[in-house]
């Protein structure tokens, strides 16, 4: 372990410069995760959550991932192709999204509330239709529902994927139940909070998901988006293949996915699980952490499984 250890030490710091660099934390004005001291946010030390959402490598892979399967959903897609710059800064869109899981999991409850209402008011000036004329709002709790099924069913997949395999399925239960206080709070309706709940949510939605011009120039977008990190191409790859890796069987088939395609996700899956550890090795002091020591607790418990029960917080 200890000549593990001073092997790979020398690429933490490269590691995790690229990483900050490409998602960074603790802008000026930002989120203060060290305070105040004993506030659990909206989930605390003790939930799934916090131990799911620590994992670099499956919630990087796990966002790509849910933005495949977001591309399927024609009110969903016209919202972005309608009101995002998407073409030109989808870095941006994918930071948005860290900053808003990483806030809402993390940070002390005042600032996860404030996040909340803040995306709620971006999200009731978001409407229009759709090319066929169907109006959509941002704010419709069915879209709400959507957008958070697919995240979630996309971070468990790739802590599953990528961290811990055997994490059955009262784990992800309370996984489902936990997060979906987010999603009702920015006014979705109906959200599953069991696994069995999410498949039956994902067999009931696909009759009105559809693959088309739209989803594959998204698509497009996606497969060419530039990481500001070392051998961009690369690590594109690397973490897109490992995304579409986590892919649901029926998702694989509406997006027609190549079988090139299904074996290079299989090959980049496996490169991202053997790295996997590195990152975490490098990432080791982030928000996550400094949230368990503001609980007074250390950080190693994020890698104890089961989690010790807890009270539900609001």
């Amino acid at each position: 372990m200890a000549l593990r250890d001073a092997l790979v030490a020398p690429a933490h710091g490269v590691v995790r410069r690229w990483v900050l660099k490409a998602f960074p934390r603790d802008r000026k004005g930002g989120i203060d995760y060290d305070h105040p001291e004993g506030d659990a946010g909206l989930f605390g030390p003790d939930s799934v959550t916090w131990r799911i959402h620590a994992d670099f490598a499956g919630m990087l892979s796990g966002g790509l991932c849910a933005l495949m399967l977001q591309t399927l959903h024609p009110r969903a897609l016209a919202g972005v192709w309608d009101h995002s710059n998407f073409r030109t800064d989808l870095i941006g869109r994918l930071r948005r999204t860290t900053a808003f899981v990483g806030g809402t999991t993390y940070a002390p409850a005042m600032a996860a509330h404030q996040l909340v209402d803040r995306v709620k008011a971006i999200h009731g000036k978001v409407r229009g239709t759709t090319a066929d004329g169907t109006a959509y709002g941002a704010d419709d709790p069915d879209l709400l529902t959507w957008v958070h099924v697919t995240e979630m069913y996309s971070f468990l997949a790739g802590y599953r994927r990528y961290r811990r395999h055997d994490l059955h399925a009262g784990i992800a239960d309370r996984y489902y139940d936990e997060t979906r206080r987010v999603a009702e709070a920015l006014g979705a309706r109906d959200v599953p909070g069991s696994e069995a709940a999410v498949e039956a949510y994902f067999a009931e939605r696909q009759k009105e998901l559809r693959f088309d011009e739209r989803s594959r120039e998204v698509l497009t977008v996606l497969a060419a988006i530039e990481l500001p990190v070392p051998m961009a191409g690369l690590s594109r790859e690397l973490f897109l293949g490992a995304g579409a890796a986590l892919l649901p069987a029926w998702a694989v088939e509406k997006l027609d996915r190549s079988p090139r395609q299904r074996a290079e996700a299989q090959f980049a899956a496996a490169a991202l699980r053997g790295l996997a550890p590195v990152f975490r090795g490098a990432l080791s002091e982030g928000v996550a952490a400094r949230s368990c020591r503001r609980m007074g607790r250390s950080p190693r418990l994020l890698d104890q499984w089961p989690p010790a029960s807890q009270e539900t917080r609001s």
